[in-house]
């Protein structure tokens, strides 16, 4: 038996609000210049908000209001909560994009050099592992709790974490623990905070996850025995530090590039969505049930340098064969893969929330966009 564990961070984390704040600053400058180059990074901690990056656009933004009503949408509306959306703070440090940078992008090449990983597994039906659509199962449900109901005196910063129990060939078999960390008011008991965790969030995710209960798991509510400071008041929160929560929970490995804030042309995130894309439909094509895309860019430089499948002997089929039909059925180039996800025209601020795969609505999670490569995929 092998016990693997993946965490969940709700919207309200501070680092998650930090990611919400830099892709909604993102999505702001795309949609009055889709051509923006964008690298923004933000830091929050008590009252204020600290922007800094580089951004070349013909699209004016404000933005401290972008950054108080991300804030302020969350549920940071008070300073009792550490943090006010209408009244904080925001130091701006923004500067265009080094031309060194935007040479090798305007000819089509990548933005940066590095390592990017897709991963897909018949394990769930959205074809996540297990143990991060749990936890994220169970901090979305968190974040719809407290805003159905603010009587409950719920907070908006929440951290779940969930250990799955997988057999000797790989399977899940069995929920082994859950710990679910939630602010609340002051006027909440750690008893208290606890019956509501488990009557109005585990109890329902629990009920969608329940082949897999056998027995009660093993459950920490708030261990330290309180959790009333937290959001940027309780620990600085700053983009890009929840890259395996963005990503699969630490079941695939990750080339250390962030996500939020960067526009598309960085294949940091670009890539990373393509590498998912071709996962899935790997999967979703019946040639593995469990593969791992890694896909390798030097800046400057429009195809990868290297491309890998690996199938986890889930597969009767080649995985170097899979490789070249891959690269012969896609032009993996940044402007390609950028025309292909649609990556100018979506939103990006709800990627931020609940992880980067998984959701339905993401064009990257798409396995009936993309006919001939399931075709080609499934003459292999």
């Amino acid at each position: 038996m092998h016990i693997y564990t993946s965490e969940s961070v709700s919207e309200g984390h501070p680092d998650k609000l930090a990611d919400q704040i830099s892709d909604a600053l993102l999505d702001s400058f795309l949609s009055l210049d889709p051509n923006s180059r964008v690298a923004i990074e933000t830091l929050l901690t008590r009252g204020v908000a600290v922007v800094a990056g580089e951004v070349t656009s013909e699209a004016y933004v404000d933005v401290a209001q972008v950054v108080r009503k991300t804030a302020s949408d969350v549920g940071y509306t008070h300073t009792d909560l550490g943090f006010d959306g209408n009244t904080c703070g925001v130091l701006v440090a923004i500067q265009g994009q080094s031309p060194d940078i935007a040479q090798g992008v305007d000819t089509g090449g990548a933005g940066d050099q590095g390592m990017m990983f897709g991963m897909a597994t018949t394990e769930t039906p959205e074809l996540m592992p297990l143990p991060i659509a749990i936890a994220h199962a169970i901090t979305r449900r968190a974040a719809s709790v407290r805003k159905k109901h603010p009587e409950l005196g719920l907070r908006p910063d929440v951290k779940s974490q969930v250990s799955v129990e997988y057999d000797a060939f790989g399977h899940p078999k069995r929920i082994n623990t859950v710990v679910v960390s939630a602010q609340h008011s002051d006027k909440l008991s750690q008893e208290g905070v606890s019956e509501i965790v488990r009557s109005y969030i585990l109890k329902q995710v629990y009920e969608e996850y329940s082949q897999y209960l056998d027995g009660d798991p093993i459950l920490h509510v708030n261990p330290t025995g309180t959790f009333i400071i937290g959001g940027p008041q309780g620990d600085t929160g700053v983009t890009g530090r929840k890259i395996i929560v963005d990503t699969y929970g630490g079941l695939c490995p990750h080339g250390g590039g962030a996500f939020s804030g960067k526009d598309p042309t960085k294949v940091d995130r670009s890539a990373a969505y393509m590498a998912r894309y071709l996962a899935k439909n790997i999967v979703a094509a019946g040639l593995a049930s469990k593969v791992q895309v890694q896909m390798a860019y030097a800046i400057g430089v429009a195809q990868p340098v290297a491309i890998d499948v690996e199938t986890f002997g889930t597969s009767n089929t080649d995985p170097d064969e899979i490789v070249k039909r891959i690269r012969g059925t896609f032009d993996m180039s940044p402007r390609a893969i950028i025309e292909t996800l649609g990556l100018k025209s979506m939103k990006y601020l709800p990627t931020a929330k609940n992880g980067h795969f998984g959701n339905p609505e993401f064009p990257w999670e798409s396995t009936a966009t993309s006919s001939a490569l399931k075709a080609n995929l499934t003459e292999v």
